[in-house]
């Protein structure tokens, strides 16, 4: 995913919002989580130079975002605290980010037991430069109506309380 990840955690936030169930510190926990993921990519470039996908970095993990989801979700049982829940929301959030990527841009499912990258599709390098490829790609239309749900959610929908 190149452009959908901070509409899908919008998404998920006015969700939470329309169930009654967000304060702002969970909504802005859900855009955060929505992004968070992918600060590998300062590691990636500005330590490893580019040299490994950033996919394999520990942040894209299903099972950091999973764990980090069930420890919040006990925190929350026990203390039903405001930033419990908040964790919870970045959590979720994340891991929704890593399964996103994971519909063509290969992630690790099961590390750190299998180091094996994962995708619900390949992309064909076909076109010059390499991004095209994937602007040009079903996975796009994906993507488009990601964003344009969330637009939907941002134009439509009464001021927030």
């Amino acid at each position: 995913m190149f452009i959908a990840h901070l509409p899908a955690g919008y998404i998920m936030a006015r969700e939470l919002h329309r169930c009654g169930a967000v304060s702002r510190g969970v909504f802005a926990a859900c855009l955060v989580g929505s992004l968070l993921p992918d600060v590998d990519l300062f590691w990636c470039y500005l330590v490893d130079k580019g040299q490994f996908h950033h996919h394999g970095y520990v942040t894209h993990w299903p099972v950091l975002w999973v764990s980090l989801s069930a420890a919040a979700l006990l925190w929350y049982g026990v203390r039903k605290s405001g930033a419990a829940a908040a964790l919870l929301a970045l959590a979720v959030s994340a891991l929704v980010h890593v399964l996103l990527d994971g519909v063509v841009g290969d992630i690790q499912l099961f590390a750190p037991w299998s180091r094996e990258y994962y995708a619900l599709a390949t992309v064909p390098a076909v076109y010059r430069p390499w991004w095209l490829n994937f602007f040009l790609h079903w996975s796009m239309l994906v993507e488009l109506l990601i964003c344009a749900w969330a637009s939907y959610l941002f134009f439509s929908c009464k001021k927030m309380r």
